[in-house]
């Protein structure tokens, strides 16, 4: 999936401004290297406030490096890669938590979609839901646990498990993220979902032909079927 389908979804079902929506590109004048990155994403919550609707979609590179400050349980940082990492370095999840998680107010809504290898835990969201629902509880520390609690509401789906790599496939005769594919496909197919119900079926569309297994992670307790991401237009 082309980054531009996933804008053209954001503006036509769910009421996205064009002019409030930025893709960056390796092959765009905007590339995404680390700076362009880190910019983008201070755009995004810069002036956030109560019932405002965020949304970020990251499809590239992602790995693991030892963490750095005691707040992985498997002590293994989860990170993303911009196109110049090798001369500026890549982007730990530490970093992403406290842009995307902690400077959002009470009140703010952000869905995420992160669709690379190694990103199960890439926000450090204090609750992981697996591709059956069910909640895991041993994959960050006590001190990361607490620090991810925000009084945001802040939704990260993820292609796969930390321990796991994401695959690409084509469609269109363009190569692209096989979970950014599924996701949107699932939505595609049927309108109104809830959060565990389009995370299952994302897992049922993949799991015919890849072994990944998408991930939900929350900083809230989610109680299907009250919270609709459909409703995140409405904010």
């Amino acid at each position: 999936m082309m980054p531009e389908h996933m804008r053209e979804h954001l503006v036509q079902y769910f009421g996205f401004k064009p002019s409030n929506v930025i893709v960056l590109t390796d092959h765009a004048k905007n590339k995404p290297t680390r700076s362009v990155i880190l910019g983008a994403l201070n755009w995004l919550v810069e002036g956030a406030a109560a019932h405002d609707s965020l949304f970020i979609h990251y499809s590239g590179h992602g790995g693991q490096a030892p963490d750095d400050n005691g707040d992985e349980a498997d002590g293994w940082d989860e990170v993303i890669y911009p196109l110049d990492y090798k001369e500026n370095s890549f982007i730990r999840d530490d970093q992403l938590h406290e842009m995307l998680v902690s400077r959002l107010p009470p009140g703010c809504r952000l869905t995420a979609v992160f669709d690379a290898c190694h990103s199960g835990t890439v926000l450090d969201l204090p609750r992981i839901y697996s591709s059956t629902c069910r909640e895991r509880h041993s994959h960050i520390s006590n001190r990361s646990r607490t620090r991810g609690q925000s009084a945001a509401d802040v939704i990260c789906f993820s292609s796969c498990r930390d321990g796991e790599t994401s695959a690409d496939t084509f469609q269109g005769g363009m190569p692209v993220g096989a979970m950014s594919w599924a996701w949107l496909s699932a939505l595609k197919r049927k309108e109104e979902h809830t959060y565990k119900s389009l995370l299952t079926a994302t897992r049922q569309i993949l799991e015919k032909r890849y072994a990944q297994r998408p991930q939900l992670g929350s900083n809230h307790e989610i109680v299907s079927p009250s919270i609709s991401f459909a409703a995140a237009n409405d904010l």
